[in-house]
């Protein structure tokens, strides 16, 4: 019997965000500092089992249909294979969001393994801007891990950017013509208050009105014609043709109302937005020897709880205390 993931205002969930790790290789500056974060201990990260264990519960108890594993980086992941070989057994859809270091050596392993598709985040294609973004001077593994995804047919290939006001904000069109150019459909996001230092300001960030005006410069753009759904980004024509971008405004054309997503931290806590700052923990439960039935009643409970929306534009707005990289996006 199938105990669907609805909340209190009648939204289904039945994507699943699986955070494999909060760790990390890149240190984005609006992510985190430059020494990085304080680790989850090993000890309170989920085991591949236990993973597998609560997917399986989602997938056959709870009505899930797409899983996508994110982190920190879940390529750092060492049983991310196995993990997604044993999820793709259960019938759905697989795919990750991945800073895609190390991606040009597993994707064919992954895609063996049964992975749909990758997106992968990659704010600029200038080696200098990439190594001030990031900290890390790797814009030549990130190219190699997108190319490597599409000859192992994990497709489409996504490309996700943030734009930063006055590091990258200019190079909008740069970016879309790249990925044009290989055949990566590209998504803008809007930043969102998500970073470990507390610093994103509304006034700071690149809205998604800024970034159609950085566009349309260079490019023709027209809304798509297929129904956006739950999907988060708005999507449009270039130049008349059958290429797409996207943007994601999570911050000024929110889209709650629509949301479909519900989210597993590394460590084993049910967040039902990602600007939450409540979890429900499942991790407790499960290693004191909770059986499906329970784990998917308090998984369905907590889903119950969800808000109406994440309260941004609200005055009272705080961050969640956890950053992106220990939430999993």
């Amino acid at each position: 019997m199938v105990l669907p993931l609805v909340d209190g205002y009648g939204r289904v969930a039945t994507d699943l965000r699986v955070s494999l790790t909060d760790r990390c290789n890149l240190r984005c500056t609006y992510c985190m500092p430059a020494e990085g974060l304080d680790w989850l201990p090993t000890e309170q990260v989920l085991t591949d089992d236990e993973i597998v264990r609560l997917i399986t519960i989602a997938v056959q108890r709870l009505g899930v249909t797409e899983v996508r594993f994110t982190g920190g980086e879940p390529l750092v992941r060492r049983g991310l294979v196995d993990i997604v070989a044993r999820t793709h057994a259960l019938g759905v859809e697989t795919s990750i969001t991945s800073n895609g270091l190390g991606l040009a050596k597993v994707a064919p392993a992954l895609a063996a393994a049964g992975l749909d598709r990758v997106n992968v985040s990659l704010d600029t294609v200038r080696a200098d801007t990439f190594l001030e973004l990031t900290r890390r001077d790797r814009l030549h593994d990130v190219v190699a891990g997108l190319a490597a995804a599409a000859e192992a047919g994990l497709g489409p290939v996504k490309v996700n950017a943030v734009l930063m006001r006055g590091i990258n904000d200019d190079h909008a069109p740069e970016l879309l013509r790249w990925c044009l150019e290989r055949g990566y459909e590209l998504r803008f996001i809007e930043q969102m208050p998500l970073d470990a230092q507390h610093r994103w300001s509304r006034d700071g960030m690149i809205t998604a009105d800024e970034i159609f005006e950085r566009l349309a410069a260079e490019f023709t753009l027209t809304p798509a014609h297929e129904p956006r759904g739950s999907a988060p980004a708005e999507l449009f024509l270039v130049d008349g043709g059958a290429a797409t971008v996207g943007v994601i405004a999570s911050v000024t054309r929110p889209f709650c109302g629509d949301c479909d997503r519900v989210r597993l931290t590394a460590d084993g806590q049910v967040r039902t937005c990602l600007f939450a700052r409540q979890e429900s923990d499942l991790r407790a439960a499960l290693r004191a020897g909770a059986d499906d039935d329970e784990l998917a009643q308090r998984w369905a409970t907590a889903m119950r709880g969800k808000a109406a929306g994440h309260g941004i534009d609200d005055p009272s707005f705080l961050q969640p205390q956890r950053p992106m990289s220990a939430i999993g996006g």
